[in-house]
């Protein structure tokens, strides 16, 4: 009924619909190539934030624009465009986005096996762990509530370290978010100042070995205090290196997917995909 309901908003606009199923992890890019190739003139993708960071894959430096519609757990970046996580009052507010050209991030990790693009972000140590180590039966059945269970596994757990890059200044952490949104996980902010069109991503980098610092951390993000928190740094940059001198397996994930491991090159890719957005957005 909802797919029937997105047609007919297309179809009214004066698109001819085809409506494409993915055919598992890895195949969505290659289907809005290949539609992009006959003539399609929108993609629509409907899925949670791992699908949509595959089709946007698929969709990068063309000027087809992407509409999306949220399906996944978290729906970071219909969130972050203020188009809320029920897939039916996004699918009605099609007709009055508009097409904007955006930036998005581009990753290259595991010795330069893993090459990737990313529309919300990149996290490395902490959040890239607990996203690969998430039950996914569980995820299936409780949604958000998986993450919590993996992260408060690590409590009172010795974290990794790694050293960051950022314009020749070096820092360690165990926890970095390379953001290109304000919103993560679909409920809290801990980038505030950075938006889908900027050129330059904010990162923000925890210190700490131990688990139990970041109750303290999630504290001053709750308060809106974590720029002035000992141990944490915010910084602005287009590109940055990531490294562990000791060579351990750190995790990175990108848009809530695992992604690979360390080393990982880190860079903006300015004016990279027309996006269909709200006329608020960005406002």
């Amino acid at each position: 009924m909802l797919v029937g309901r997105v047609v007919k908003i297309l179809k009214n606009n004066g698109h001819n619909v085809t409506v494409v199923l993915t055919r598992g992890r890895g195949t969505a890019g290659g289907i809005a190539r290949e539609h992009i190739d006959r003539g399609a003139d929108l993609i629509v993708a409907a899925g949670g934030d791992g699908t949509i960071n595959e089709v946007a894959e698929g969709m990068v430096h063309s000027d087809v624009p992407l509409a999306i519609l949220p399906g996944g757990t978290a729906n970071v970046l219909a969130m972050e465009m203020k188009l809320g996580s029920r897939i039916e009052r996004a699918a009605a507010r099609l007709e009055e986005c508009l097409p904007r050209r955006v930036s998005v991030g581009h990753l290259t990790c595991d010795g330069g096996r893993v090459s990737r693009h990313f529309l919300l972000m990149a996290g490395i140590g902490l959040d890239a762990y607990v996203v690969h180590h998430v039950d996914g039966e569980l995820k299936s059945r409780t949604g958000k509530f998986a993450y919590w269970v993996a992260g408060l596994r690590l409590l009172g757990r010795r974290l990794e370290e790694f050293q960051v890059d950022i314009g020749g200044e070096k820092r360690r952490c165990s926890f970095a978010l390379v953001s290109k949104v304000r919103n993560y996980g679909g409920d809290f902010e801990i980038a505030r100042s950075v938006r889908l069109f900027d050129d330059r991503f904010e990162v923000v980098l925890f210190e700490g070995r131990y688990t139990l610092r970041y109750l303290k951390h999630f504290a001053g993000m709750m308060l809106n205090r974590l720029g002035a928190m000992k141990g944490v740094a915010v910084l602005r940059t287009d590109c940055l290196s990531l490294s562990d001198p000791q060579d351990r397996r750190v995790y990175v994930q990108i848009d809530g997917e695992f992604a690979g491991h360390l080393p990982a090159e880190i860079r903006i890719v300015p004016d990279a995909l027309t996006l269909l957005t709200p006329p608020e957005y960005g406002g």
